[in-house]
């Protein structure tokens, strides 16, 4: 206690001088009302830009669920395109057939979270490693998506991881058409860019446009038909001269897949078996 009075006779002037300096501010800016004007704006910006700041850094935090949500939305609209493009060529013979769709049929699938933990792009094959694995409801052979298009099918599983064969890999091969038409061909990366891959097969009567749109035909058990695949940017003859082969530049940025999506088909183990049988 005694510290304390000897600190407080000790520098007492100091204490003085902050105690009239204080009332002398309230007393300015509290009878003056241009100094209080100047106060409050200056305590404003400064307000505001703290706020604006601690917002962003909450934005930011929030910012992956908020893409996540987009993500499913995204995929969900997409694929009800997809259904009604469907459900009108089927119903397309006349007028009254079409307007009496009153109900577009579901895709029987369902859809797993993952997150990429490790990827490559400038292998000859390369692999992503996702965070979900078997636990999580994840099989081989199930197709991997992003927001913006196929990424590739998973080729293991553990308990609690995937190994998934990227598009760009050697043995990725999937069943594509362009669309607004029913042909159809294969695609395959030819190693080098990871921006582009090929579209083969493509009969030689099929019509297509530069910029035209790539989306999996459904003709596999793996994707359903319509997930976009990306756009024609060139075309060219294939080597024996009785197909396309068209280059597609991808709708999936590998160099930037984070949150992707696990496609599990309803029934696509009966269909895998009911096939491998008729081709024993």
């Amino acid at each position: 206690m005694r510290n304390l009075i000897n600190f407080l006779l000790k520098y007492n002037y100091w204490f003085l001088f902050i105690v009239l300096e204080v009332a002398s501010f309230v007393l300015l800016f509290r009878f003056n009302s241009y100094q209080q004007s100047t106060f409050f704006t200056s305590a404003n910006v400064v307000v505001g830009a703290v706020y604006e700041v601690s917002g962003g850094i909450s934005s930011y935090f929030h910012l992956k669920s908020v893409n996540e949500d987009l993500l499913d939305r995204n995929m969900a609209l997409e694929q009800q395109i997809t259904n009604l493009e469907k459900a009108l060529r089927e119903h397309q013979v006349d007028s009254v057939t079409v307007n009496s769709i009153k109900e577009i049929p579901q895709t029987d699938y369902q859809l797993f979270k993952a997150r990429v933990i490790k990827n490559s792009l400038n292998q000859a094959d390369n692999y992503i490693t996702l965070d979900q694995g078997s636990s999580s409801g994840i099989r081989p052979e199930m197709g991997v998506v992003d927001g913006n298009g196929i990424v590739g099918i998973v080729y293991e599983t553990s308990l609690s991881y995937s190994v998934v064969i990227s598009v760009l890999n050697s043995k990725s091969n999937v069943s594509c058409k362009i669309v607004g038409s029913d042909y159809f061909g294969y695609l395959k990366w030819e190693h080098g860019d990871s921006r582009y891959a090929y579209l083969k097969d493509l009969p030689r009567h099929a019509e297509f446009n530069l910029g035209d749109t790539v989306v999996t035909s459904g003709f596999s058990t793996v994707f359903p038909e319509g997930i976009m695949v990306g756009t024609v940017d060139d075309m060219s003859d294939s080597h024996d001269g009785l197909s396309y082969l068209l280059k597609i530049k991808l709708a999936t940025d590998f160099g930037k897949v984070s949150d992707v999506r696990v496609i599990a088909r309803n029934g696509q183990q009966e269909q895998k078996e009911l096939e491998n049988k008729t081709t024993k």
